[in-house]
Order: C-alpha cells, then sequence, then structure tokens
C-alpha cells in the first residue's frame, strides 16, 4: 500500500487499508490487482480524474488542426479571376491550410478537359515557392481537382509561436482501474 504522499506503508489487510483511506478522508484505489500482492494507493481519484482530463484539454489547445479550403475554378476563367483565386490559395498556404484546387466541367465542357489541366497546372507553377503538390491533377467523374500543401518551413513558422513551453516531468500516479469510494 502507498499513502496519499507516495510513501509506501506496507502490506495491509484491505479492511485497513480502507479505514487509513477514510480517516484521511480519501478514496482507496487499486493501482496493480494483477500483482501479488495487490498494489493499492490513498489519492483523492476525483482530484486524480480532474487533473487528468485537464492535461488533455491542455495537450488539445496545442494541437494544429488541418484544414482543406478548397478554390473552385472554371475552365473559361477571366484572369482577373484567376489572379485573385490564386491570391486566395497563397493566403491559405501561408495560413498553414492544404487547398483543394478544383475545375468543374458541365456537358461539352468535358471535351476540353486539357484547359483545365492547363489551368491547374499553371496554378502550381504559380504558387510552387508557396506549396508542394500533395496530389497531382486528376480527373474523377466530370471535376478535375489536385491539392497542394504548404511547405513545411512555412508550417513550421505559423506553429512555432503556438508551442507551449517545456514542462518539467511531474509525478503522476498511474492511472487506477477500481477504486472504493470512501
Amino acid at each position: 500500500m502507498i499513502d496519499d504522499e507516495g510513501n509506501q506503508i506496507g502490506i495491509l489487510p484491505p479492511y485497513e487499508a480502507l479505514k487509513m483511506a477514510r480517516e484521511r478522508n480519501l478514496d482507496l484505489v487499486e493501482i496493480s490487482p494483477t500483482a501479488q500482492p495487490p498494489v493499492c494507493r490513498i489519492m483523492d481519484y476525483g482530484k486524480y480524474l480532474y487533473q487528468q482530463e485537464k492535461k488533455e484539454r491542455e495537450a488539445k489547445k496545442h494541437q494544429k488542426v488541418i484544414v482543406v479550403k478548397e478554390v473552385k475554378f472554371r475552365i473559361n476563367v477571366d484572369d482577373h479571376d484567376y489572379e485573385t483565386k490564386k491570391n486566395h490559395v497563397l493566403r491559405f498556404l501561408e495560413e498553414g491550410d492544404k487547398v483543394k484546387a478544383t475545375i468543374f466541367f458541365r456537358g461539352r465542357e468535358m471535351t476540353r478537359t486539357g484547359l483545365g489541366r492547363e489551368i491547374l497546372e499553371r496554378l502550381i507553377k504559380d504558387v510552387e515557392e508557396k506549396g508542394l503538390v500533395e496530389f497531382r491533377p486528376r480527373q474523377e467523374g466530370n471535376t478535375l481537382h489536385a491539392i497542394l500543401a504548404p511547405k513545411k518551413a512555412e508550417a513550421h513558422k505559423q506553429s512555432k509561436p503556438a508551442q507551449p513551453k517545456p514542462q518539467q516531468p511531474a509525478q503522476q500516479p498511474p492511472p487506477a482501474p477500481r477504486a472504493n469510494q470512501a
């Protein structure tokens, strides 16, 4: 048995261990039921669960969620419209998001898929300094699409300020499979 301060007490019968835990207004938690004899610890189990949940929430805060933004083009896109959409793609890549460039063909436009490929190849060439091609332009049904991802150096610049400070390893009790409430 281990007390609430981390000191080993020794081997005790279950009723004595429970009695000690109740005297301190804490819980008796079985840490290792398969050990001979089973290992128990006196702790505030509710507080332990709260701290574990708090650590998980803190870890989630610092995760970068990958977002895929979509930019749609037409095969007869005008130069000004193309430049505007290209600027959107550049902005999305700078923010660290992936971009899916899509060209949707309607009706007779399916015979002009080469024009759509040219537009996507032009886009890839124009944004090659900010992003890299994750999937080359490929056709699925009546849509042609390519996926662009931010370059690694750009993504790291964006995520560095959000990184947590290095923490000292805290001594934490192991997860408890069973708990006897006091």
